[in-house]
């Protein structure tokens, strides 16, 4: 006999099924999450391109990270501003979403289907249509602008000074579903009486909303936020799509540039893989995000106390 989990007393026949059961699981963590994170550990103190023997370099990449890579810190700049962004349009999106969908509206389900779908289409696919749509020449958005006269020409929606803004529009318009049916699962929790109170207090619909239905969404909206800042910071996949970084870097995200360290592109200045340098940028942007995450917690936490 042995002790489980619980303190009660299984057989052996019992332990083995579950420690065979949880095998795969285990498995599966040391292989694609303790393994990977175990080798990028290491290479941080190499120069490692993949085709040549490992140097022991030490801290070098972390010194020429720190002091010779400005392309890195400007990937970092334009992480916080497609990650502000995007919170800016997504989370005040979602929840006016939420709250119409809230209010019983005939088609319900079908109005919650269509805006739930961008969540479920591959964002590869989902950022190819937008590259297609927002093409200067022959895009439909600049069709329809110029049709309407609110453009007198096409605009440049990849360019320098308007990539970034098309890059969070089309990551605001995939996060949106998903977000709003937190918070439609949050407002279906507010109690009838809430509202029947604040009417009889005289309150209006807007301060209904904002000074009663708001507050007891409060645990709903914190982890709607750590969840999109968290997405935000490490979301790259759109923008690999859409201007793959540029031009000129404008679009450049940490972990699209973490991402070419370890899988170069043609354009890309030296088109040789950098695992040593790249496990280091790696780890330096898991720290970045972890430190923005506790922050967040943190002062979570605070509020929540007072």
């Amino acid at each position: 006999m042995v002790k489980g989990i619980f303190g009660r007393k299984k057989s052996y026949g019992e332990a083995a099924v579950t420690y065979l059961m949880v095998t795969p699981c285990i498995v599966l963590l040391v292989l694609f999450v303790l393994y990977p994170l175990c080798w990028v550990l290491r290479y941080v103190f190499y120069d490692y391109d993949g085709l040549h023997a490992a140097k022991f370099i030490g801290l070098e990449n972390f010194v020429r990270l720190f002091t010779r890579d400005a392309d890195y810190w400007r990937s970092v700049r334009n992480t916080f501003v497609y990650a502000v962004g995007k919170l800016l349009i997504t989370i005040p999106l979602s929840f006016f979403l939420a709250v119409l969908l809230n209010a019983k509206l005939k088609c319900q389900s079908v109005f919650r289907a269509v805006i739930f779908m961008p969540t479920i289409i591959s964002t590869a696919v989902m950022s190819l249509v937008f590259y297609f749509m927002f093409n200067s020449y022959n895009g439909i958005v600049n069709q329809m602008l110029m049709k309407i006269s609110a453009i007198d020409k096409p605009i440049e929606w990849f360019g320098r000074d308007m990539a970034m803004v098309t890059a969070i529009i089309v990551a605001a318009w995939g996060a949106v579903g998903s977000y709003m049916i937190y918070f439609l699962a949050g407002l279906q929790t507010v109690p009838e009486e809430m509202y029947e109170v604040a009417k009889l207090d005289g309150a209006g619909y807007f301060q209904t909303l904002f000074y009663v239905v708001l507050p007891l969404l409060g645990p709903v909206m914190q982890t709607v936020l750590m969840l999109a800042i968290i997405t935000a910071l490490k979301g790259f996949e759109s923008i690999m799509v859409l201007t793959g970084g540029g031009p000129a870097g404008a679009t450049d995200v940490m972990y699209l540039y973490v991402y070419r360290a370890f899988f170069p592109t043609q354009g890309d200045a030296a088109f040789i893989p950098q695992y040593g340098y790249g496990s280091a940028v790696a780890v330096v942007t898991a720290v970045i995000t972890g430190l923005i995450t506790i922050l967040y917690l943190k002062s979570s936490a605070k509020m929540n106390r007072e």
